[in-house]
């Protein structure tokens, strides 16, 4: 068991066929999740293509999430919470200035995304829009978003199995919205 310290991230391979656990610990804990294909990372996961191909903005147990190249990366074979989603990018410094009108340094996903990615030679301009596990994005008939309380409790968790060989990052999310004002660890394991 692998353990990301709140408003962190890190990155790692997994293997086809290997299977990922992305476990909510402590409950109401957010994580950003992208994909890059281990031997081409052009191939990236996109949620454009996820959400053409599942005809759902709401992806969970029997989904597949989709490459920019139409291939599928891994299915969600697990998902004891049911409330995933690609409605909003992962929190960059930029969203706490624009949208918490914040001054001075904030951890984000994005730069716990690029900075664990480095490594693998993954540059920021190459970060996708992440899937956001456990996150609980809302919306009314008009469409206009808010972001609720994570639905997650303790031990909640969403399990994948890789269908080609990744390159995985993962956070604990770092924005207070999306975590019902708290920060909590995620935990992760993988398993063959």
């Amino acid at each position: 068991m692998q353990v990301i310290k709140k408003q962190s991230g890190a990155a790692f391979k997994l293997k086809k066929g290997q299977k990922l656990k992305v476990i909510d610990a402590e409950g109401e804990q957010v994580s950003d999740m992208v994909l890059f294909n281990a031997k081409d990372r052009r191939e990236k996961l996109s949620s454009g293509k996820t959400m053409d191909f599942e005809e759902s903005i709401l992806i969970s147990s029997g989904n597949f999430l989709w490459s920019n190249r139409s291939n599928k990366m891994v299915e969600i074979l697990e998902d004891t919470n049911g409330r995933n989603d690609f409605l909003l990018a992962p929190c960059s410094p930029e969203t706490f200035e624009v949208m918490y009108d914040y001054d001075g340094y904030h951890p984000s996903c994005f730069e716990n995304l690029y900075t664990s990615l480095e490594e693998f030679e993954i540059q920021p301009d190459d970060i996708p829009t992440a899937f956001n596990i456990f996150m609980n994005v809302q919306f009314d008939e008009k469409g206009k978003i808010s972001v609720d309380p994570p639905l997650s409790k303790a031990g909640d968790y969403v399990l994948f199995e890789a269908k080609m060989d990744l390159i995985v990052a993962l956070t604990a999310c770092s924005a207070e919205d999306s975590n019902n004002g708290s920060f909590k660890p995620i935990h992760y394991e993988i398993l063959t």
